[in-house]
């Protein structure tokens, strides 16, 4: 049997407002995924995810899906 979660990442809305977007930095998301990947965590899959923000900023993110055998 596995457990799954849904997270969304996304970075700070500060890099949107102030460069006009945000992009992820693959550093801090391969710290993200290394912390879950510690837990026990999987990445099953991933979708890219871009949304407006206030109009005229962007904010790129993703959408991890991520699976481990279920703890007792």
């Amino acid at each position: 049997m596995y457990e799954y979660k849904a997270v969304l990442y996304q970075e700070s809305m500060l890099g949107s407002l102030l460069l006009g977007q945000s992009k992820i930095d693959p550093v801090r998301f391969s710290a993200f995924l290394n912390a879950n990947a510690e837990d026990g965590w999987e990445v099953v899959t991933m979708e890219k995810d871009i949304r407006r923000m206030l109009l005229f900023w962007s904010r790129e993110g993703y959408v991890v899906i991520m699976k481990r055998e279920k703890r007792s």
